[in-house]
Formats: structure tokens, C-alpha cells, sequence
């Protein structure tokens, strides 16, 4: 049981939650200005009565072209309103404490040619003195 009280009582249990409850009242937020403002500009467009009636054919593209625009929304309101600031946060706070950010982590590729360097620096190397070279090199004049 103290396991399980530790857990809830923990930060993240928490913010997870009232993420949740923000989140639901941002739905419901983004789902009436889809509504009121999305879906009447999308069945002008279609020159149709309501959003059900603008169609393609058979297909009743004004309720895709709905989701899609109320998805736009939300994914970029989540983005400049909390990822983006927070991140931003998080970088003059690191700055603060005098943490740099890193710098841009070496690739398989770099650390690659790194090996081969070094292998060709221990061939030269080891050429003058033992006389052998690399299985599949050429050998140096």
C-alpha cells in the first residue's frame, strides 16, 4: 500500500490527470469553434446547406476536411501554447544553472570515419616498424 500511495502522490500521477481534464475541456472548446466557424466556411465552399451535404461524389469530404482542420487546430495550439513555451523554459533555465545545450550528437557515419582514421594512423605506424599492413589495404610506398 505505501508503494501505492508513493505512486499517486507522485507529480506526474497528478499533471497526467489534469491534462486530462484540460485536454477534455480544450476538445470541447475546439469542437464548437469547428462547428460554428469550420464547418459553415466548408459547406460554402462545397455550395451545400450544412457540412453533411458537401460531398464529392459519393464521398462526404467537408466532414474530412472538418476533422482534419479541428486536428490542425488542436495540434498547433497544444504546440505553441505548451510545447513550445516549456521548452523555452527549460533552455533558460538550463542556462541559468549554466547547463549548455548539447551539441549535435555524433552519427554511426562519423564515428565510422573516426575508426577508419585511427586505423590508418596504427597502419602507418605499424608499416614503418613491423612491416605489415591491413588486411585489404595497399600497401604504402
Amino acid at each position: 500500500m505505501a508503494g501505492f500511495k508513493k505512486f499517486l502522490m507522485q507529480g506526474n500521477v497528478v499533471e497526467l490527470a489534469v491534462a486530462v481534464v484540460v485536454g477534455t475541456a480544450f476538445a470541447a472548446i475546439i469542437g464548437a469553434f469547428t462547428e460554428a466557424i469550420i464547418d459553415p466556411l466548408i459547406a460554402m465552399a462545397f455550395n451545400a446547406d450544412d457540412l453533411a451535404r458537401a460531398t464529392v461524389g459519393p464521398f462526404k469530404i467537408g466532414v474530412l476536411i472538418a476533422a482534419v482542420v479541428n486536428f490542425l487546430i488542436v495540434a498547433g495550439v497544444v504546440y505553441f501554447a505548451l510545447i513550445f513555451p516549456m521548452a523555452k523554459l527549460k533552455e533558460r533555465n538550463d542556462r541559468r544553472r549554466g547547463i549548455l545545450p548539447e551539441a549535435a550528437a555524433e552519427t554511426d557515419v562519423d564515428i565510422l570515419h573516426d575508426i577508419r582514421d585511427l586505423l590508418r594512423a596504427q597502419q602507418v605506424q605499424g608499416a614503418g616498424t613491423a612491416g605489415t599492413a591491413l588486411p585489404g589495404s595497399t600497401p604504402r610506398a
